[in-house]
């Protein structure tokens, strides 16, 4: 491609919105344009890079039995109330209606396109297993965007899902997509973790994110250096520190005026936060019976701890949660500062599953300015549900190895869940057994997204000076540059059509900046832009016996020879091909 021809132009400074370096330079170098908050337009050196991490995608997909099919955009929105996530899902769904009325949705995923595929085409356990794969475009109404194409609303998505007979064959589809999907980043030149991960609005039974590791990130992983465990702070457990056994006392209550937090409650009466329980009120967005609803949730962790949103979000099955105001706690009997499940009416009850085995709590009277003395779970109060809500913070011990934990931050790259039946049974995905019983399908979805990916490419491969792309994912490998000179009498314009015409001939993808401008201005481009070799063609290179070239991402300039400069590029990408490949590796499946 000839860069006078090119529809893109570099700029000289990013828009001041762009905080990120990928965003920057994305914008700078010409390959995104944004049309909307969250929307962009990919520019042809884009595309081209986005095909070429596309096809890495299909080469791994096909090559543990992916067979690529393409699902529509626009879906009736019937299938999705079937599942129930028409529902469930709130303002991020894109929602409209057709010229007849009828209820419709912008894809934000594809589970209910494939369950209406498996119902009509699954018969027989011979049918099973498959996989089925696309690359489509989707859209989700994010509250937020942010940092280019990090979080974005419109976007393009690999969504791959698993069909099986039995969870045996859900279990190695999974592991098969764990090990395919570190290749693909590792082919892309992208260093990620897996860790485990909320299952959210996909349901299931398990799920795994690929984690980008980047002060930029958005999510907040919890690491073991000891062990290896991986969490997101979502759902990451840690070994909870469990008090000394103790018999319970009786309750009483005494006056503590003033103290309407954890540390001040210690503080007055002289006791570490650990002997005290933590009352958060919050009210949940459920669906009972089709309709939503919002229910009081009064939630206890012990007072060293903090209780987490999603876990907690996850053990009522709410959709959403906000905080309760003060008149809707005062509405259930309890008192801000002073709450407890103690004598609590129409409360939904959720307490963190050490609270059980930690008696004699100091805990609210629900009474402005008094506390209970020895509350005891069982005896005083009981919850309607029991589970892991407290949150793991840095310095917890490991779950594992006991090792303590450390935070770090991290993009998300792509995830995998174990669906299981959760849409089989919804959509009515069944087939015939060998002995003739009908059994839903299990399936599993995992998804990657495109654009965020080549935009952590970006963000793990540059410097001060620009893009420096692995030659896996650049959009052209080579860079041409033409410095034109009076006094040469063209020949090195000749030249250097010449040589761009050999390497056209010979399947080397080569961006030719035969622009008339300045060396300054070709030479910042060209690292803006960020080939892995830039070959230089002018007066003073001839004059040296040749042609200038030099690795984009380090290197000295040497100078070739004409004559051999087509088998020397070859040799010099195949080098960087080598180095690429030799850090592609089977990562093993760890649970």
């Amino acid at each position: 491609m000839r860069m006078s021809q090119l529809f893109s132009q570099t700029l000289r400074e990013a828009p001041g919105d762009a905080e990120i370096a990928s965003h920057q330079l994305l914008l700078r170098a010409g390959f995104i344009r944004p049309l909307a908050a969250g929307i962009f337009s990919y520019l042809p050196l884009a595309r081209r890079a986005l095909t070429k991490i596309e096809n890495i995608v299909r080469e791994e997909m096909d090559a543990i039995g992916g067979q690529e099919i393409t699902m529509p955009v626009v879906h009736p929105a019937d299938i999705w109330k079937e599942t129930g996530r028409w529902q469930a899902i709130g303002p991020e769904m894109g929602r409209f209606q057709d010229r007849a009325g009828r209820d419709m949705v912008l894809a934000m995923t594809h589970e209910e396109v494939v369950g209406d595929l498996v119902r009509k085409e699954i018969r027989s356990y011979r049918q099973l297993p498959a996989l089925l794969y696309h690359i489509q475009t989707k859209w989700r109404d994010e509250p937020r965007s942010r940092a280019g194409l990090i979080r974005v609303r419109e976007f393009t998505m690999k969504d791959s899902y698993s069909l099986d007979a039995d969870w045996d064959g859900l279990d190695k589809q999974y592991r098969a997509h764990y090990t395919a999907y570190f290749r693909i980043y590792n082919r892309c030149g992208l260093d990620v973790i897996a860790v485990k991960s909320d299952t959210g609005m996909m349901g299931g039974r398990l799920a795994h994110e690929f984690m980008y590791l980047t002060p930029i990130g958005e999510d907040t992983l919890l690491v073991c250096d000891g062990c290896g465990y991986a969490a997101n702070r979502e759902v990451a457990r840690f070994k909870k520190p469990e008090l000394p056994h103790e018999v319970p006392l009786p309750l009483e209550k005494v006056p503590t005026p003033g103290t309407t937090t954890i540390e001040s409650l210690a503080k007055f009466l002289e006791l570490p936060a650990a002997k005290t329980a933590k009352a958060v009120f919050m009210m949940a967005a459920v669906s009972e019976s089709g309709q939503d609803t919002e229910k009081f949730v009064l939630a206890i962790v012990r007072g060293d701890m903090e209780a987490n949103e999603t876990k907690l979000a996850n053990a009522v099955k709410a959709k959403a949660m906000r905080p309760a105001t003060e008149d809707e706690i005062r509405a259930a009997g309890a008192v801000p500062g002073y709450g407890s499940p103690v004598g609590v009416k129409n409360a939904l009850v959720v307490v963190d599953d050490l609270i059980p085995m930690s008696p004699n709590l100091v805990g609210g009277a629900n009474e402005e300015g008094y506390h209970f003395l020895n509350v005891t779970y069982g005896r005083d109060y009981s919850a309607d549900v029991v589970a892991d809500i407290a949150a793991a913070r840095e310095g917890d011990a490991c779950p594992e190895c006991g090792q303590p934990l450390k935070t770090v931050r991290g993009v998300e790259v792509g995830n995998i869940f174990k669906l299981g039946t959760r849409y089989s049974d919804a959509l009515g995905c069944t087939f015939l057994d060998k002995d003739g019983s009908a059994r839903p399908v299990i399936m599993g979805s995992y998804g990657i997204g495109i654009g965020r990916l080549l935009a952590c490419v970006a963000e793990a491969h540059h410097d001060n000076f620009g893009l420096c792309w692995p030659v896996s994912v650049a959009p052209y490998s080579v860079h041409l540059v033409l410095l034109r000179d009076a006094s040469s009498e063209n020949t090195a314009e000749e030249t250097a059509e010449t040589i761009y015409a050999a390497l056209r001939r010979a399947g080397i993808d080569v961006l030719y900046d035969d622009r008339d401008e300045r060396p300054g201005v070709k030479f910042n481009d060209a690292d803006l832009i960020g080939c892995p070799l830039r070959l230089t063609v002018s007066r003073k290179s001839l004059e040296k016996g040749g042609v200038e070239m030099k690795r984009r991402a380090g290197g000295e300039i040497a100078i070739v020879p004409i004559d051999g400069l087509v088998y020397r590029v070859r040799a010099e990408l195949a080098l960087l091909w080598d180095a690429l490949h030799a850090a592609v590796e089977d990562v093993p499946y760890k649970d």
